[in-house]
């Protein structure tokens, strides 16, 4: 058993803020000594730990008081998703400093609201803990939808910048996108060619030639034709709403990432991501190929 003045030095919360959590019934003492001081036991801690960690990320007492009162509360279920939402936190943090530097250098810029997907983002993250069967069936692996949701929050800018273009905001955005999650079955059903898995096997046996034996010269014939038939590939399973992008810098910034880069590593063998990247480099830098060979 811990008294107030301990468990104000433990959590650096004051003792007038312990006896308002008692008033409002929002956390109450294990027991009251016979002088009537408060005393907190272990399970008290711990649920002051969750009432803390809720308060950080913005959240209303009345609405904490409700998450943790519920029969089926789950403590370690809340521990994760309160992680998951901190690290959306970081990164938006990220983003805003990062926002900063480049305005304290004079850049001109938009304001960064307009560019936050962390609405959608969350609603991703939402969908993979309770959506596994569905993502399975689509992306073929849980693992690859962390890829899709990871070069989403790499390429938030980029991604949002589409989005205002094609839906006039963000905002209207991220409604699309979560009414896309909600009827997701029905969406992918209709929008999805039969042949999906198809697709994901030709691209990984694609990748598995470029990368079979990554001590021929990138510049080889045989690589930049492998090169040059991945974003033919690409080029052609596309939505219609990338027409004019550059696949070639997309698929290098892809495998730079560190994310993907452990994937791919993972994948094809160790140091093939460095290698992916290096031989859509040198493509890149000597496009004749493009004017020479003729997309299927």
């Amino acid at each position: 058993m811990k008294s107030v003045s301990q468990v104000t030095a433990l959590t650096g919360i004051s003792a007038r803020t312990l006896q308002y959590y008692d008033e409002i019934g929002l956390l109450k003492p294990s027991e009251l000594t016979a002088g009537g001081y408060r005393l907190y036991n272990d399970e008290a801690l711990q649920k002051l730990q969750q009432i803390l960690f809720f308060k950080e990320l913005g959240f209303k007492l009345k609405e904490i008081n409700e998450f943790i009162s519920k029969p089926d509360f789950d403590q370690i279920a809340a521990f994760k998703k309160q992680k998951e939402l901190f690290l959306l936190k970081r990164n938006r943090t990220d983003k805003l400093i990062q926002l900063l530097s480049r305005l304290e250098k004079g850049e001109q810029i938009m304001s960064f609201k307009e560019f936050d997907l962390s609405d959608y983002i969350s609603a991703l993250e939402d969908f993979k803990n309770n959506n596994s069967d569905e993502i399975t069936k689509y992306w073929g692996s849980v693992e690859n939808f962390d890829l899709f949701v990871q070069k989403i929050k790499e390429d938030e800018p980029a991604v949002a910048k589409l989005a205002i273009k094609h839906f006039g905001s963000v905002e209207k955005y991220t409604e699309a996108m979560k009414y896309n999650l909600e009827h997701f079955s029905e969406v992918m059903e209709r929008q999805i060619p039969d042949n999906v898995k198809e697709i994901g096997t030709q691209s990984t046996e694609l990748y598995t030639r470029l990368t079979s034996d990554m001590s021929r010269d990138i510049s080889s014939d045989d690589i930049q034709h492998l090169v040059h038939e991945i974003i033919t590939f690409v080029q052609r399973y596309s939505s219609p709403d990338l027409i004019g992008t550059d696949y070639t810098n997309v698929i290098i910034n892809s495998y730079s990432s560190d994310y993907i880069k452990t994937l791919a590593d993972k994948n094809y063998g160790s140091g093939a991501a460095d290698y992916i990247v290096k031989a859509f480099q040198y493509y890149a830098e000597h496009k004749t190929l493009k004017n020479q060979i003729e997309p299927n």
